[in-house]
């Protein structure tokens, strides 16, 4: 790894420098890594088919697959020899390469705050386990089947199934994500009202969406942070969704997905051990997060 030193608008301090044969391993291997999700995804979008788990990270966040391809070092690394990241706007042209600005972290000082909030809050807070994901029931209650997000698959119990256990649980969402989209005859059974711009004082890190977000909040700061922790918060979103839709109402065996029967005691203890363990993944990727927010933070200041 070479040395440069940057332009007079850098800090004295010079800057790691890769060489092109140092950091182009790093991204073919961070496409490969996420190409496992990556191109299935776009066979069946070419095919015209829908995956009601496997689909859901690219369909419900903004994060395009072509993005999360691409890789990127993080602030404060000089790439050396690097055409193809000298056409993005984050990075500025410095001694030896290309890096990214400080200019662009510093107009992003409001987004990054509001993440670091967010995480910063929500990672003060002991998890609740024991939703049940009953959220995902929430969002059918009381509907036909043809009008259910998933509609091609069937509910395992049945609309009026379905309803019993909606009916029969006490439900407690903490996630406004989630909270909205319940039907309108669910929102009243829900013993939180969480709103949009009161999440930190909701959000817990026991919670499946806090735990899948990871990954928005991460793509959302990526190209300041390294696609190393964008790719760790995406395999921890995939892992967390296989999770919610096998607790959820619908019956995916279909697609190798055997339910987590959160109606029944046994389910109840399947789904809370499960539900434990990804909280623990999640616990070093937020506090990661919450490390690379202050450290753009403090360049932005």
């Amino acid at each position: 790894m070479e040395r440069a030193t940057t332009t007079a608008t850098r800090p004295a301090a010079p800057l790691p420098v890769l060489a092109r044969e140092e950091w182009e391993p790093l991204a073919r291997r961070h496409a490969a890594r996420v190409d496992v999700s990556v191109q299935p995804h776009l066979e069946r979008r070419r095919r015209g088919v829908r995956h009601p788990v496997e689909d859901f990270l690219f369909d419900y966040y903004s994060h395009r697959p072509a993005a999360l391809r691409r890789w990127h070092p993080g602030h404060g690394v000089v790439l050396a020899d690097a055409p193809e990241h000298r056409s993005t706007k984050a990075y500025v042209e410095v001694a030896g390469g290309v890096t990214v600005d400080d200019g662009f972290v510093e107009q992003r000082r409001t987004l990054v705050s509001s993440i670091r909030t967010l995480l910063a809050a929500t990672e003060r807070r002991t998890p609740t386990l024991g939703c049940f994901g009953m959220h995902e029931w929430a969002m059918v209650y009381r509907l036909p089947q043809d009008d259910v997000r998933h509609a091609a698959w069937p509910l395992r119990l049945g609309p009026e199934g379905t309803d019993a256990v909606v009916e029969g649980h006490r439900i407690s969402c903490s996630h406004f994500d989630a909270f909205r989209f319940f039907t309108e005859e669910a929102r009243p059974r829900n013993t939180l009202q969480p709103g949009r711009d009161d999440r930190p004082a909701f959000e817990q890190p026991g919670c499946l969406h806090a735990g899948m977000d990871l990954y928005k909040h991460a793509f959302r700061l990526s190209p300041m942070v390294g696609s190393d922790l964008v790719a760790d918060c995406f395999e921890l979103a995939r892992d967390i969704r296989v999770l919610d839709m096998r607790a959820s109402p619908y019956d995916l065996s279909g697609l190798g997905y055997e339910p987590v029967r959160v109606e029944t005691a046994e389910g109840k203890q399947e789904y809370v051990a499960a539900q434990r363990v990804l909280a623990e993944r999640g616990r070093p990727l937020r506090r990661r997060l919450v490390e690379a927010c202050d450290r753009l933070l403090a360049v932005a200041a």
